[in-house]
């Protein structure tokens, strides 16, 4: 008996081992949510964008069982074309933010409401991002239905421990990015249209590929 739990034991350390290293690598890997989440803190401060550091959680769902029960099982122009509206969603993210920063809207102004709009633009973000959908169809889906018909802990360990680093680490950096605060309102302003930026060059660079 005692050799059985040793066993479990032994099954479920690696996989939250191979869950928690790539959810690391899923938060140092720059993309369009770490600009989402730059352009929020710069408008809005990193309090009331703290809670976009749960998108994952909120739109992962739906992703996993689209990779697991779909997109296995249709043409590539399919893949290519949610990849375009990616794209187009990125775009119009940053021109919502440029068209904010010339209506002069700063952080001290933002509405109580801040919080959830973030959670939710961050969530729309994160459906567009190819990351989590070559995630779950490459990386994550094949290891959990390999480790579920015999082992179903190891298949729980190693998602809880993707999901709680990617938090946790998508949190960090949120904190870390409010510390650029400190430098002044002015920086902040004109980090602003920097990270705009990035999310129209993502954007574009999108639909792009999709098209080649």
């Amino acid at each position: 008996m005692a050799h059985g739990h040793r066993s479990g034991s032994e099954r479920v350390i690696p996989a939250i081992v191979f869950g928690a290293g790539f959810g690391f690598a899923a938060v140092v890997q720059p993309g369009p949510m770490q600009a989402f989440f730059l352009a929020q803190v710069a408008q809005v401060g990193w309090r009331r964008t703290l809670p976009a550091s749960l998108a994952p959680i909120v739109s992962d769902g739906p992703i996993a069982a689209l990779m697991l029960t779909v997109l296995r099982h249709v043409p590539p122009a399919f893949a290519n074309a949610l990849r375009a509206l990616g794209g187009l969603l990125l775009m119009y993210l940053a021109y919502a933010i440029f068209r904010r920063m010339r209506g002069g809207i700063a952080a001290s102004s933002a509405s109580s409401d801040s919080s959830p709009r973030s959670l939710g633009q961050a969530v729309a973000v994160n459906l567009a991002n190819p990351g989590p959908y070559l995630a779950w169809s490459l990386v994550l889906g094949p290891e959990v239905m390999r480790l579920w018909p015999s082992h179903p802990a190891s298949a729980i360990g190693l998602i809880a421990a993707f999901y709680f680093i990617l938090t946790t680490g998508n949190a960090l950096t949120i904190i870390a990015m409010g510390g650029l605060q400190a430098f002044g309102e002015a920086t902040m302003r004109r980090l602003v249209p920097v990270s705009a930026g990035v999310l129209a060059v993502l954007g574009l660079y999108r639909i792009v590929t999709s098209v080649l």
